[in-house]
């Protein structure tokens, strides 16, 4: 698949990296892609413009703060027509998280997902904690679900879906507990969820 990868930080260049490995095209898309601070991605693949990365990307994945998802979706929401879109995205101060809302304003023939918006990039580098798989819950069009499982996978995680975008929140409650954890309590960045059922 060609995945565009919109911001260059712990979580795009993380989820990057895995995703070259498996054998995708990935284009980083940001604001300034001859900024020397970016030089380490060019192993991995492009780097471009966002509008650029976008164009014939069948994945955008977007890594970027989120609050910068609104200018994001009002300049390049016709774009992202027919394409899987990625939240990993969130609003930790606001009361909604996720920018799901924003992005079906802005691009409603995008197909969208929430995911790997619920962990630390730490655990996508390294996808066990004291030899269990970590779990990644998400949510979206069921469509897309397939396409999502296999991304998912090829980071070493177990994908967990949820179900649609109305389930959203109930993901978004996972990160609030991950933040609570880290952030609150002062735990190691490296927790992670696990889901455990009975045969």
């Amino acid at each position: 698949m060609n995945i565009s990868i919109i911001g260059a930080g712990n979580i795009g260049g993380t989820l990057g990296k895995k995703w070259a490995e498996a054998g995708h095209r990935i284009t980083f898309g940001v604001r300034n892609p001859v900024d020397p601070k970016h030089a380490g991605l060019s192993s991995l693949g492009r780097l471009t413009s966002v509008a650029e990365s976008i164009a014939d990307a069948d994945v955008v994945l977007l890594s970027l703060p989120g609050s910068g998802v609104a200018d994001f979706a009002a300049q390049h929401g016709s774009s992202l027509a027919g394409k899987i879109v990625i939240d990993a995205t969130n609003n930790p101060r606001s009361p909604v998280m996720n920018n799901l809302e924003i992005l079906a304003a802005q691009a409603p023939q995008a197909h969208l997902v929430r995911a790997f918006s619920t962990l630390g990039w730490e655990n996508f580098a390294n996808p066990q904690i004291n030899g269990q798989q970590i779990d990644l819950f998400y949510c979206g069009h069921a469509p897309s679900r397939p396409a999502a499982d296999r991304l998912i996978s090829e980071i070493g995680l177990r994908p967990i879906y949820l179900g649609g975008l109305e389930t959203s929140l109930a993901v978004d409650g996972l990160t609030r507990a991950w933040f609570a954890l880290v952030f609150g309590q002062g735990r190691n960045r490296r927790v992670a969820f696990k889901l455990l059922e009975e045969n």
